[in-house]
């Protein structure tokens, strides 16, 4: 059983004199990032595939005991929408070997227009290999429902808890792990605010519970917004002890 606290990305012109020194250049940042948080979520994923010698050239550069979370290409999610996702399934799955040791879990998120439709999540999930840990970020509420928390459930796949404006903040855990992601306490607006000491207490007390429960814990901050990530992970770390 293990938490981990961290962002989502670590290289931000706005973090400068907040996770790295002032005039950092991009290359050395996540040199600095690594020295406080031991693990990430990789957003950059999300809009280029990296080559699978990237993957493995982070295995070899992240420090051990450092993971990584990878969010799974906008190819896949947002253009076919999980449709006919073998290829991208191998893709990830080759990535996923590279990365190695340094892996946590794979991230897809789908559109916030994708309504349910239970029998291609599925599908999909079948199409990744057993040793792939993936967490699924449902925005439409259209997915809250039992039986779509049963499949993940039977696919050993972790719903998303988010927390975030517009998004469906459900409490429910679905595999040996929990992933959340937090996007801000901004009530208009996402990836912006910075969540009060209130509400990193009442996360605190949430991720004690899931790990009372024997589960692992991921909590990623995407509010990066002048720095808003990484303060709020430094105190929710704190708090956790």
């Amino acid at each position: 059983m293990t938490i981990r606290i961290g962002t989502s990305g670590w290289s931000y012109d706005h973090w400068d004199g907040v996770l790295y020194p002032h005039g950092t250049p991009p290359r050395d940042r996540l040199e600095h990032y690594v020295r406080e948080f031991d693990t990430v979520e990789l957003n950059a994923s999300f809009y280029r595939w990296p080559r699978d010698t990237t993957f493995a050239g982070w295995r070899q550069r992240l420090p051990e005991g450092f993971t990584m979370s990878v969010k799974a290409a906008r190819g896949l999610t947002h253009a076919k929408r999980l449709l006919e996702p073998e290829v991208w399934s191998a893709r990830m799955a080759a990535a996923w070997h590279e990365l190695g040791p340094r892996r946590e879990v794979l991230l897809v998120q789908l559109r916030p227009d994708h309504e349910r439709d239970d029998a291609r999540l599925d599908w999909f999930l079948g199409s990744l290999p057993d040793w792939v840990r993936v967490a699924v970020e449902l925005r439409h509420p259209s997915w809250n429902d039992d039986a779509v928390f049963h499949l993940l459930e039977r696919r050993g796949a972790a719903y998303v808890v988010m927390s975030g404006a517009g998004l469906p903040c459900v409490l429910r855990a679905t595999a040996g792990f929990v992933y959340v992601r937090l996007h801000g306490p901004d009530h208009e607006h996402l990836y912006g605010g910075s969540y009060s000491d209130d509400d990193l207490h009442w996360w605190a007390d949430r991720i004690r519970e899931w790990a009372g429960d024997g589960r692992d814990v991921l909590a990623y901050f995407n509010n990066d917004g002048e720095g808003n990530a990484v303060r709020n992970a430094r105190t929710l770390r704190a708090f956790l002890g």
